[in-house]
């Protein structure tokens, strides 16, 4: 079985945002986390969907699932108080419906709608090939790491990668490495990926599109505007 965890639990405070949580922001009359489901929705490899959602709004994604015909939701639980809590939340719910040791989960942002299909296929077979997956793309400016010294170490930049979403795993591990983050007090993991590395998981990689970003600030949101219709245009014209 292969499912995702759509985590949508932020406020969205940098968007700017006064009426809605940003992941309920309308491009042509659609929020964008019915964008980012119906990727997962229409993937023929994808069994099942979980999402943590702002607990206020989950009625109105729930009216949204409907109207846009999103079918392979099993399950919407609350968000928590950080992404971490909220993904454990939803990893939870997914362990209530796994099947198999062997289930694949991908995490995914609810604000990060402009993945493509070949990244989702990826992601499933390459955790079946290293037991996990983190979606990358290349870096293309210069990275500046501070040291606790106070020097400065700058990687090449053929070496770096910026990590993006999915990120994807076995169930039973991510989810284990969760309840043990919990036990020893831990919260402040900022992704999936940075929680495997710190308990000693290998991490495996595919490469994504660029345009795979996290819909953050009101730019991003332009950006995403415009890539939709160059995808629109791409279907209607051929180009």
């Amino acid at each position: 079985m292969n499912l995702a965890v759509i985590f949508a639990g932020g406020s969205g405070s940098r968007m700017h945002t006064k009426s809605r949580p940003k992941q309920f922001l309308e491009y042509n009359g659609k929020p964008i986390i019915i964008y980012t489901l119906e990727l997962f929705d229409n993937h023929p490899m994808i069994d099942g969907i979980i999402v943590a959602c702002v607990k206020d709004w989950i009625p109105f994604l729930e009216k949204m699932l409907k109207k846009f015909e999103i079918n392979k939701v099993r399950r919407i639980v609350p968000g928590g108080d950080t992404g971490q809590d909220s993904i454990f939340k939803g990893l939870s719910a997914a362990g209530e419906i796994s099947e198999s040791d062997k289930d694949v989960v991908l995490i995914h942002d609810g604000v990060r709608p402009l993945i493509t299909e070949q990244t989702i296929t990826d992601n499933i077979n390459k955790v079946h090939e290293e037991g996990s997956c983190i979606t990358c793309v290349p870096a293309t400016e210069t990275f500046i790491v501070n040291q606790p010294d106070g020097s400065l170490e700058i990687p090449t930049r053929a070496d770096s990668l910026i990590a993006r979403a999915p990120q994807s795993f076995y169930l039973k591990d991510i989810l284990s490495m969760h309840k043990r983050a919990r036990l020893e007090g831990r919260h402040d993991f900022i992704d999936s990926c940075s929680m495997m590395h710190h308990y000693g998981y290998k991490l495996g990689k595919v490469i994504g599109p660029m345009e795979n970003i996290k819909i953050t600030t009101p730019t991003d949101y332009f950006v995403f505007k415009a890539m939709v219709e160059v995808h629109e245009n791409q279907q209607i014209f051929g180009f």
